[in-house]
């Protein structure tokens, strides 16, 4: 009785969510982006690798290029990235922190960062598909089965966080 409450909650603030929060972009995976040698960064106004230190360099971009560095399996990278980010606090850098972490066998410590990104955005689809990637990883199948539904009231069955995230529920494999 107490989850199904908890469920009703959760799904009628989804609801007045969907009228005032963005739905984010899922990261850069349109289209591979360069890798740079270690201590740089791809700079997409330039078109070049350039410091890590760079004013040129935008948060946007700075956040985009460690999740390609992450997806790439460089994880420390893509965290030291991050932590050249200015807003610390923007869903997508908590997200993209989150699976890195994740990604490194910080499994409790990655779920703390998307978390984080659910209370920002909470109808932000990728960060809801990492968490409950991350549950799985847990053995917490009931959580990662709210985060599906959770993904199902933002983007349908149809999107790719649902796929994904419902297949691994299916396999219960280790992401």
């Amino acid at each position: 009785m107490k989850t199904r409450s908890l469920l009703i909650a959760v799904a009628l603030g989804f609801t007045a969510a969907f009228h005032v929060a963005p739905v984010l972009a899922a990261g850069d995976d349109s289209e591979k982006t360069p890798t740079c040698k270690k201590g740089e960064i791809w700079n997409k106004k330039s078109g070049k690798c350039e410091k890590q230190s760079s004013a040129n360099i935008d948060d946007r971009n700075r956040a985009d290029y460690a999740y390609s560095l992450a997806k790439e399996g460089r994880y420390q990278e893509a965290l030291a990235v991050l932590d050249t980010v200015k807003n610390q606090n923007d869903p997508e850098v908590l997200n993209y922190r989150g699976y890195a972490t994740r990604k490194l066998g910080r499994t409790d410590e990655g779920i703390s960062y998307y978390l984080r990104s659910v209370a920002a955005a909470p109808r932000y689809a990728k960060v809801r598909e990492y968490l409950g990637e991350a549950y799985v990883i847990k053995g917490e199948i009931p959580l990662a089965k709210e985060q599906l539904a959770s993904i199902r009231t933002i983007c349908g069955t149809d999107c790719e966080e649902y796929k994904d995230l419902n297949e691994a529920i299916l396999q219960g494999k280790k992401i």
